[in-house]
């Protein structure tokens, strides 16, 4: 953001104005805005959002056991999806080793 704020500050500025129109319309309480904030931080690997949404969440009422869950939570939930893109990708397998599938890579 840093690069855009230097190079393209309307972009940044337009950000800033969604951010304070989701603000103005939210509909759920701060704490569940929290845990979803941090969340996505997590799946998005954002050091500085992960910091970010910790703090805010217990500012907001969130136990360290309740941010806690919410990591094993990601945690989980990325390792089903982990799961079925791999089953996916592989469901040819028997193929694939027996040389039936070109892989795409060069060797």
């Amino acid at each position: 953001m840093r690069m855009l704020a230097q190079l393209f500050p309307e972009f940044t500025e337009k950000l800033d104005e969604m951010d304070a129109l989701y603000k103005e319309k939210r509909l759920i309480d701060e704490k569940t805005y929290q845990f979803i904030c941090f969340a996505l931080s997590i799946k998005a690997r954002s050091q500085p959002c992960v910091r970010k949404h910790y703090k805010e969440a217990l500012d907001a009422g969130a136990t360290a056991q309740e941010l806690a869950y919410i990591l094993a939570l990601v945690m989980r939930e990325a390792a089903g999806a982990d799961d079925c893109w791999v089953h996916d990708v592989l469901h040819d397998c028997a193929e694939i080793a027996a040389g039936s599938v070109e892989c795409g890579c060069q060797k």
